[in-house]
């Protein structure tokens, strides 16, 4: 009977022992939590700080199809943030996923400076290092070539084959008869991401531009005799030929009067775009050169050139909708950007000789 007491006994004091040792640890449990959530806190405040507060933005490049932690990966070799662990950590708790596409790809200008949160939400907003062009108004398609080849975006020999798609299912709205896009990609400044950038991504922007400034023009306008391609056509000589901004509906009403009378336009920056030429106030073009037959010589061929000879701004498109009613039929040019304006040919070629004679003084 004693030996079961003994037993009891040291049972009862290993059961004490055993609920003081659990009491013991329980009661350090709030103190190991708080040393943890500490610590916790202090590493995740270290881990979405700045790097450096001195550093120079650099530029980041994310390919399509990149996952949300290689970009945290990426991002910390590139010395932009400081754990990628917590990059991936951040994007759980926002719930960025990659099948949602919220990191989105692209060249980005990120700093060391920023914040981690900062530098998520940037790539997540997508905003991309944005790289410009302009193109002038009057600019034909050999023009823009030049000039993105130039630029050295992509060969002049793309461009041109590019602008040579009719794209009449994303533009219902193009003419069915152009060979080209010449005169519709829209004359403007433009922004597109940085990188790599091609002829069909700088045409959609331009043709979309026109969708959005050049057309609802046409399409509210009072009644008008021109078709959309006639319109951007003759707009474009206009273009060419008006240097002052208070001649440019004169020199419409011109043009408009003399194709109503069965005239021919005759214009010279036609005869420049027929043949590829560049006349100057020392090197005028030639009888030989106006003579020359071509569709888009107006002084060889009646009525309108095939196609536009060049981008027409919207003050030349809208002159061509409201031209001046007028009874010129002619125009010089007086080399200084204004033009003396004649009703007859017997005004207008005693105006021609006028200023040859005054230019040969010079």
């Amino acid at each position: 009977m004693s030996a079961l007491i003994v037993k009891y006994h040291y049972r009862m004091m290993s059961y004490q022992k055993n609920t003081w040792q659990r009491l013991f640890i329980i009661s350090l449990l709030p103190l190991f939590l708080g040393i943890f959530g500490s610590a916790s806190w202090l590493w995740w405040s270290w881990a979405i700080s700045p790097i450096s507060s001195t550093a120079k933005p650099v530029r980041f490049e994310i390919p399509p199809g990149t996952a949300t932690q290689q970009i945290g990966s990426k991002l910390e070799q590139a010395g932009l943030i400081r754990s990628g662990l917590a990059w991936s950590l951040l994007a759980r708790f926002k719930s960025w996923q990659d099948p949602k596409g919220d990191f989105q790809a692209g060249t980005y200008e990120l700093s060391p400076t920023q914040p981690m949160n900062v530098i998520a939400e940037t790539i997540r907003d997508g905003k991309v290092v944005q790289t410009g062009f302009t193109i002038p108004e009057g600019w034909s398609l050999r023009q823009m070539a030049r000039y993105f080849q130039e630029k050295g975006w992509f060969s002049g020999e793309e461009f041109l084959k590019a602008a040579s798609i009719v794209d009449r299912k994303k533009f219902p709205w193009l003419p069915a008869d152009i060979p080209f896009l010449e005169g519709f990609l829209f004359p403007d400044t433009y922004q597109v991401p940085y990188g790599k950038v091609t002829p069909g991504d700088v045409i959609e922007q331009m043709l979309k531009r026109f969708e959005q400034n050049a057309l609802p023009v046409y399409q509210t306008a009072p009644k008008t005799k021109f078709t959309l391609k006639e319109w951007v056509t003759l707009a474009s000589i206009v273009e060419k030929e008006a240097v002052v901004a208070s001649e440019r509906r004169r020199i419409a009403g011109v043009f408009v009067s003399r194709l109503q009378k069965g005239i021919k336009l005759e214009s010279d920056p036609t005869v420049e775009y027929a043949f590829g030429i560049r006349q100057t106030p020392d090197r005028p073009l030639t009888f030989a050169q106006v003579r020359q037959p071509s569709p888009y010589n107006t002084y060889a061929t009646p009525g309108l050139p095939p196609t536009p000879i060049a981008a027409p701004g919207l003050p030349a498109l809208k002159a061509v909708l409201n031209p001046e009613n007028t009874d010129y039929l002619f125009f010089v040019a007086r080399y200084d950007g204004t033009h003396v304006f004649s009703r007859t040919i017997q005004e207008h070629e005693a105006a021609v000789a006028k200023i040859r004679r005054e230019r040969q003084k010079k």
